[in-house]
């Protein structure tokens, strides 16, 4: 049974989730949907980017992820379709799927198709592709050869300040926790760290090994290392964000 996952930025109080799920359930009968979320703030292309790399590769060989956070709907954007690792992506061309542009050996741009809504690309024209691609046509059926590069996301740099790496906050999860731009390598286990002005102190396991609404900095699920509260917010507690400082002093 051929699987596609779901990503947009749509919500669940209208109909635009279910409507691209129909077009799918119609020209690919049988067709498994799998919702990664659709509850992205509007328009956030770096938090759809940063939750397909977390997610895409848990799914097995043969799955299309379909991504659509497109603030550009309706613009001369390109639309793609892409295959990476036995896997394939639809989506359009805005850095949403930098976390496998590297691993691509298939890309293609996919024409508009006639009478499709300017404002609903989603429905009228990835949704079809993503249906065809789960029903075993060829990538290179769909569409085109892109004359340029698709479009990657920077990644938000570290730096050294003396004794110290300074980072920034990269995502904030539905609990308040900061997933910030530090992964284990870079950050050694002797390393304290810091949000702004706020202590947080060294790395630690899990939330139980601080009291109930202490700081704490672990590495998270996703590789990065993050700061929470425990049974609270971070986001709320230390009135960061996408773009908080960091800090990780080395000695």
């Amino acid at each position: 049974m051929p699987i596609v996952t779901l990503l947009t930025d749509f919500g669940l109080g209208d109909s635009y989730v279910a409507e691209m799920k129909g077009v799918l359930a119609s020209r690919s009968p049988g067709v498994s949907m799998v919702d990664v979320t659709h509850q992205l703030h509007p328009g956030d292309v770096r938090a759809a980017a940063y939750l397909l790399g977390r997610t895409w590769h848990r799914f097995p060989a043969g799955t299309v992820h379909l991504v659509v956070v497109d603030p550009g709907v309706g613009t001369g954007r390109a639309s793609l379709a892409l295959t990476a690792a036995g896997h394939a992506f639809v989506g359009p061309d805005n850095g949403v799927f930098t976390s496998v542009l590297g691993r691509r050996d298939g890309l293609v741009a996919l024409p508009t198709p006639d009478g499709a809504s300017p404002t609903f690309h989603g429905r009228d024209l990835f949704a079809p592709a993503a249906a065809a691609l789960a029903s075993g046509y060829p990538l290179d059926a769909l569409g085109t050869t892109l004359a340029v590069e698709p479009q990657a996301l920077v990644p938000p740099e570290t730096k050294y300040e003396g004794k110290s790496i300074v980072g920034e906050v990269i995502y904030v999860d539905r609990f308040g926790n900061l997933v910030t731009n530090f992964t284990a390598d870079l950050t050694p286990s002797y390393a304290t760290f810091e949000a702004e002005d706020a202590e947080i102190g060294p790395r630690l396991r899990t939330f139980a090994d601080v009291p109930p609404g202490g700081l704490l900095a672990y590495l998270g699920s996703g590789g990065f290392i993050e700061i929470a509260v425990r049974d609270g917010s971070a986001a709320r507690r230390l009135g960061l964000g996408v773009g908080g400082r960091v800090r990780a002093r080395l000695g």
